[in-house]
């Protein structure tokens, strides 16, 4: 498919066809501005976090057939991402400046 898009498509674009497009308005502004590390950041932690729904939601489906040590095991995952919140709160992780 690719190849017949390069064999069949515009052999010469024209200036239009080469602007940027940002949802049917002029374009503004420069098309490739760094972002801040805050954002990196934050990106960082909500997949720390997302990650620990998915291994806590099968935990929570199969809890009734798991032993007394699987319990303990889920406890202490926890309670080391509650020391890494409050690890990241205290360095000012979540605050924006």
């Amino acid at each position: 498919m690719l190849i017949v898009n390069g064999i069949l498509g515009l052999q010469r674009p024209y200036p239009e066809k080469l602007t940027r497009y940002e949802c049917g308005l002029p374009p503004s502004g420069e098309p490739r501005h760094p972002f801040t590390v805050k954002f990196y950041a934050i990106a960082i932690l909500f997949v720390v976090f997302d990650v620990e729904a998915v291994f806590l939601y099968p935990w929570a489906v199969s809890f009734n057939r798991l032993g007394g040590l699987a319990y303990v095991e889920m406890v202490i995952f926890i309670a080391l991402l509650l020391v890494a919140y409050f690890y990241a709160w205290i360095r000012g992780a979540f605050q924006w400046e």
